[in-house]
């Protein structure tokens, strides 16, 4: 076996001793069944003490038998479909691959992966042939014998039949589940043969809290939107660990999400709480995010050079550009990385947990969230407003971009505390953060093309020489595109500035 990644789908039935197999070939698209083939399957499960991945419906086993030996680790992507990803055995069969435990550690954190179960599997397969020879899925009639490791040890036995998809449809699989019905069986209520072979250990899955309400208590406007971001970013840490695209960039998206919530919510819950978090956010997006930060400013100077007429490329400039970032960007993914395995990390998500499961709310999160979140956005919006009647056009320059930048993030906290009150204001609430938005993207280019005309200096007086006209004339363009980006806002400013969000 090599290893791989694959999208499983499958349906799970439970099966007494001396049910009989349904006649698979009557399944819709199915041509002959293939001969039984047996295998013996030994499955050693590893998770945390406290069965931290378990209660996140992911299972991380280390098998033996059949045609796929090896560490297997399944992250849930929908009701019946799971992210497989398998890796072969090492020099070490008994310790858990370095790729497999970082695609879980936003969950096990610093916590072992230690055995909790063990599964012995006698199994006998039948493949399902389209007409074409197409193989459609594997029908398996499994019988499970579980020893648990964590106390009290338990002992169980049970029969499942299970139906994989290969290539077949998905429809394939709603016809398996009306033939079973016709024996008088059912699919299995448990997600897993874990959560089967652990019983009453398997560990509740946590039902969503409910959406906030306009006459509900505010406190559920923050605590949902909170859920949501916290969730984001978990979903993109282990792609950050991997450097999938724009994983850097969603992670810290969500880290400023939430702390620009804590900020515009800071009257509902303990300040001395939401200060801690948000003290942490700001470190973790800053740290993380300096990778994307370099990704975009190189982007941004490679389409530069490329735009110029060869004529006046003086220098090997591009080169210049790419050695200069190739240095940058190892140092920024170390940094991060190194972020991603500290103690303040995985003390963070802890004390993200935490606000989510005990949330330490004053009296007022307790109030209608329609007037009470409807205030405090308008609150974000009156700040965004005093900042830009602020601005002194006949500044000094490098104060006129200082506080030219202090409104674009005003306009994205106002856009992030309209994005969290939508579920109670509706379009009211998403027209108010389209406009945010707007503004903190043109502003979002003014301080990109701050910073680029810095490091363009930087870069002129390390390269002496020819390429020194070119860096002028890059720094010229985005000098230019600055004023362009500048003057941009305050049209958009005069015509269409943020909506005022009524409540009554």
């Amino acid at each position: 076996m090599t290893d791989s990644e694959m999208l499983e789908v499958e349906r799970k039935y439970d099966a007494g001793e001396d049910d009989e197999l349904p006649a698979l070939e009557s399944l819709p698209g199915v041509d002959r069944v293939g001969p039984p083939e047996d295998e013996a399957l030994d499955a050693v499960y590893f998770d945390t003490a406290g069965l931290a991945l378990a209660s996140r419906g992911i299972t991380l086993r280390r098998r033996t038998g059949g045609h796929d030996d090896g560490w297997h680790l399944k992250l849930p992507v929908a009701v019946g479909e799971r992210q497989e990803f398998t890796v072969q055995f090492g020099k070490n069969p008994e310790s858990v691959p370095r790729r497999l435990r970082r695609l879980v550690q936003v969950h096990t954190r610093d916590q072992d992966l230690v055995p909790v179960a063990r599964l012995n599997t006698r199994r006998t397969t039948q493949r399902l042939f389209a007409s074409d020879g197409t193989a459609l899925a594997d029908f398996s009639d499994d019988r499970v014998e579980a020893r648990t490791v964590l106390e009290p040890q338990t002992h169980s036995t049970w029969r499942e039949w299970e139906i994989e998809l290969i290539d077949g449809p998905k429809r394939l699989l709603k016809g398996a589940d009306a033939l079973v019905a016709e024996a008088g069986l059912h699919r299995s209520a448990v997600p897993s043969k874990l959560a089967r072979g652990l019983g009453e250990q398997y560990p509740a899955v946590s039902e969503p809290a409910p959406g906030p309400e306009p006459e509900g208590p505010a406190s559920a406007v923050l605590l949902s939107y909170l859920a949501q971001q916290v969730e984001a970013l978990k979903k993109h840490d282990p792609g950050v660990r991997e450097n999938a695209p724009d994983a850097v960039h969603q992670l810290r998206v969500a880290a400023r999400r939430m702390r620009s919530a804590l900020a515009t919510f800071r009257n509902l819950a303990d300040r001395n709480v939401t200060g801690s978090l948000r003290a942490d956010l700001q470190w973790l997006a800053g740290t993380v995010g300096e990778a994307r930060d370099n990704e975009v400013m190189e982007a941004r100077l490679l389409e530069l050079v490329g735009a110029e007429p060869p004529d006046l490329l003086l220098g090997p400039v591009a080169r210049q550009i790419k050695e200069h970032f190739d240095a940058a960007a190892h140092d920024a993914r170390a940094k991060g990385l190194t972020a991603l395995k500290s103690a303040r990390y995985f003390r963070l998500l802890d004390s993200l947990d935490a606000f989510l499961a005990e949330p330490p709310l004053t009296e007022t999160a307790g109030k209608e969230a329609l007037e009470t979140v409807g205030r405090l956005v308008s609150k974000q919006r009156k700040r965004l407003k005093k900042e830009v009647r602020a601005l002194d056009v006949d500044s000094d320059r490098s104060d006129a971009e200082a506080a030219l930048h202090e409104v674009r993030k005003s306009a994205k906290r106002l856009r992030y505390a309209a994005e969290a009150a939508a579920p109670i204001f509706g379009k009211r609430a998403t027209t108010l953060a389209r406009a945010a938005e707007e503004i903190q993207e043109s502003l979002g280019d003014h301080h990109d093309s701050v910073v680029t005309r810095e490091l363009l200096r930087e870069l002129a007086a390390s390269h002496r020489g020819k390429s020194g006209f070119t860096y002028g004339r890059l720094h010229a363009l985005e000098q230019a595109a600055g004023e362009e980006s500048r003057e941009r806002f305050f049209r958009t400013w005069s015509s269409s500035p943020p909506p005022p969000l009524r409540w009554k």
